[in-house]
């Protein structure tokens, strides 16, 4: 991103001929850094642009997920047909994408047609959505389900979005009367969607998920184009991060959106301390945003902001920098308030705490450090160039601010392996994807550097106009067929989560792929019963262990999932105690009146697995146990009731293999 690969924009020039004009109106002449090419947006553009990409992209995206479950495509894992279509579509759009910015790179600002102008700038700024639909909403076309089905976390996340759709407030997703913990903003504006569009919560996680990734991606566009200064570099960078972000963490949308705004982040903080105030508010404004979404990679996003402020601390051995990070962090905590604060006053007025362990957990890939760079595959190229070019380019202040990114994500990570001395981590593994956006973002940086400085700059001489022409154009061939490559194994490396998606059993208690349901299908009918005794879903407290009947139906749980997703104001140890002694009772009165004195509200239904005909059976339930730092961190054990405890004070049901049991 250096001044003297491309002439400076006009918003360039004239931050260079008014420097110190921003004293008096800032965002008239905020200062934009360096650029690559005469693209260059102004503040206002850059604004309408950011919400016409973020909507245009949201808007693509909805129209893929509604025409596509309106046609009948086969199952993704049992048919090459859809594998086919999606194919397909990813090489037609990579290729008009291509031929577009080709066009625009080697004809000049004057010799560009205005329709051409506007179908390009149409066309890059969609194209992440589009490629969203292509790799990922074309597989799921055929289920309701998203990306892992209703399995391991996606039970969570599920009944997080039921949750939010069956109540408008900042509830948690499982136990009653507490305020939420996990961050809220996503699984809130997911439960609107699921309103205004009259489906369950469960059902709006794959709409939602693809609008979440098809908007982010998109709105890069623009954002790296006020950055860069360049149209086809800024496609380029936001193509290819959200290529890597489906690939890596399309499973958690509201984690994916974050770690695609992390390489930006950096070089606006760096533009924010050195005077720029548009920078400082989309600092503003993506701390406290992400701070909704995702809790992680928020700290690691507010971690770089605070060392790149201590870095131009040291540089111009002044404390003014330290003004403008009181600012941008006052106000993204701010922004942050609007799903902690009853969380926060909850812990600051005392409320008991206990048994969350969302830290204890330590896969194969957080014992080591990611260095994606070495990986044998066109992304780990890229990331390889990327890493060359910010040893090349480190005098530059953006990418110096992309390097100190950079480190203090790997410096994350190595604290994170370090933590586990202390019994816990820091979740070192889910940054790899982050990291890997950092690289491959200056990966196209490189090429782009590499085209400005090599052919037309270097050669002139030797090469003739035509000849510069033709190796761009090779360029250009070599990239879309590497774009083309990776873009289209999408799917397949998410082929284990897809073909969940098709075979888990939904909220209708069927199966995608037309093979027999499991015992999810008892589901509609356990909460008729649930309902036709009077219990009413947001207002009820069930125990049991069968995790998706929830995710399916917004009832209360009286112990979460597991502890790494629990409330630490739930109590998720104290609540298992409390279960495994009343077990241990067989005497109905001696029942209810224990449940009656343990300090949370008792459920108002027990699911359980068992025969109610058989007096000498057993009535079973699961309960998890954090056993890190084991890997798998859970283990479940079963606890078993005696039927002879539920003979007063309880209305026994039968259900296929579950006994459910009402209180009266």
């Amino acid at each position: 991103m250096s001044e003297s690969t491309a002439p400076p924009s006009p918003a360039a020039a004239t931050a260079t001929k008014a420097p110190h004009d921003h004293r008096d109106n800032p965002f008239a002449t905020d200062p934009v850094g360096e650029v690559f090419a005469d693209d260059q947006l102004s503040l206002k553009h850059a604004a309408l642009g950011m919400f016409a990409a973020a909507v245009g992209g949201a808007i693509v995206a909805f129209v893929a997920w509604f025409v596509l479950h309106r046609i009948s495509l086969p199952a993704f894992g049992g048919s090459m047909v859809t594998r086919a279509i999606s194919s397909a579509v990813t090489v037609v759009l990579l290729l008009a994408v291509t031929v577009l910015l080709w066009f625009w790179a080697t004809r000049g600002a004057g010799a560009r047609p205005r329709w051409m102008e506007l179908l390009t700038y149409v066309v890059s700024y969609l194209s992440p959505a589009a490629l969203v639909a292509s790799t990922l909403a074309i597989p799921l076309g055929s289920t309701r389900l998203y990306l892992d089905g209703i399995s391991v976390d996606q039970e969570f996340r599920t009944e997080y979005l039921t949750r939010m759709t069956a109540e408008f407030g900042l509830n948690d997703m499982a136990y009653i009367d507490i305020p939420s913990y996990y961050p809220a903003g996503w699984f809130l504006a997911g439960g609107r969607l699921a309103d205004l569009l009259g489906i369950p919560g469960w059902e709006v996680f794959q709409p939602w998920a693809l609008i979440t990734l098809a908007a982010g991606g998109s709105l890069l566009v623009p954002v790296w184009q006020r950055l860069s200064g360049s149209l086809p570099v800024a496609a380029g960078i936001a193509l290819l991060t959200t290529a890597i972000a489906i690939s890596t963490t399309a499973d958690e949308p509201y984690a994916a959106v974050v770690a695609m705004g992390l390489p930006p982040l950096a070089v606006m903080a760096r533009r924010a301390l050195a005077g720029a105030w548009s920078a400082t508010v989309g600092v503003i404004v993506f701390l406290g945003f992400s701070a909704t979404f995702y809790t992680l990679h928020t700290a690691v996003g507010a971690l770089i902001v605070i060392t790149l402020t201590i870095a131009v601390c040291a540089a111009e051995r002044s404390w003014r920098p330290v003004a403008k990070l009181v600012l941008m962090g006052a106000g993204s905590m701010l922004i942050a308030a609007t799903v902690w604060a009853p969380y926060l006053w909850a812990t600051l007025t005392g409320a008991a705490s206990s048994g969350a362990t969302a830290m204890n957990y330590l896969p194969d890939n957080g014992a080591r450090v990611p260095l994606p760079m070495f990986a044998a595959s066109v992304i780990g190229l890229m990331c390889l160039l990327g890493l060359i070019w910010m040893m090349v380019r480190v005098l530059e202040p953006d990418t110096r601010a992309m390097i100190i990114g950079l480190a203090v994500m790997y410096g994350w990570v190595v604290a994170s392996m370090i933590a586990t001395l202390a019994g816990r981590t820091l979740l070192g593994f889910r940054l790899e994807a982050p990291i890997t956006l950092m690289l491959a973002t200056a990966g196209v940086f490189a090429i782009a550097d590499m085209k400005l400085n090599g052919v037309e700059k270097l050669w002139p001489a030797a090469v003739r106009p035509a000849a510069a022409r033709a190796i761009s154009a090779v360029l250009a061939m070599v990239i879309l067929l590497a774009g083309v490559g990776y873009a289209q194994s999408i799917p397949t490396r998410l082929h284990g989560p897809i073909d969940l998606a098709h075979t888990d059993t939904d909220g209708y208690g069927e199966r995608a792929d037309r093979f027999a349901p499991d015992a999810g299908k008892w589901f509609p009918e356990i909460d008729r019963v649930l309902r036709e005794s009077g219990l009413e879903p947001t207002e009820s407290v069930v125990l049991t262990d069968e995790r998706n009947f929830q995710a399916f139906f917004p009832y209360y749980s009286f112990q979460a999932l597991t502890s790494h997703y629990a409330n630490p104001l739930g109590e998720f140890d104290r609540r298992n105690a409390a279960i495994e002694e009343w077990a241990a009772i067989t005497d109905p009165d001696e029942l209810v009146n224990a449940m009656d004195a343990d300090p949370w509200r008792g459920p108002d239904a027990i699911i359980v697995r068992g025969d109610a005909s058989d007096p000498d059976g057993r009535f079973t339930i699961d309960l998890a146990d954090d056993i890190y730092p084991n890997n798998p961190n859970v283990l479940f054990r079963g606890v078993a009731f005696d039927p002879a405890a539920f003979e007063k004070h309880w209305e026994v049901t039968q259900k296929g293999p579950f006994v459910i049991l009402i209180r009266q």
